[in-house]
């Protein structure tokens, strides 16, 4: 766990490790939920698609394509505990490639659910 007081700003990293230098990486998805497994359900998306939807967060520069650096505001949920769990979903693309979903940005369009 790591610990800061509401409102602090939280700064988070992420790196691929990889030797390819045209790999990059991009945040589509992060999530904080009161508990650690649902992430649907009461949650609170901070990005989504792309879409930035808390509007503390921040980006950050990055040294290199491998390297995501970000940071949003703290909280609380009302009626929780005071842990809250977090879980974003990074893509890697091919860099230069414009067709890519790094490339797309903020992903407006519903995306569907596969059936069983």
């Amino acid at each position: 766990p790591y610990y800061v007081s509401v409102n602090q700003n939280l700064y988070l990293e992420a790196f691929l490790h990889s030797s390819d230098p045209f790999l990059e990486l991009f945040l589509d998805t992060c999530v904080a939920s009161p508990t650690p497994h649902n992430f649907t359900t009461g949650s609170y998306a901070i990005i989504k698609n792309g879409c930035i939807k808390d509007p503390t967060y921040s980006k950050y520069y990055s040294p290199n394509r491998h390297t995501l650096r970000f940071a949003f505001s703290a909280f609380q949920f009302i009626q929780s505990n005071s842990e809250v769990y977090l879980q974003c979903e990074l893509v890697v693309c091919r860099a230069y490639d414009y067709s890519s979903r790094c490339y797309q940005g903020c992903d407006r369009r519903p995306k569907r659910e596969a059936s069983s």
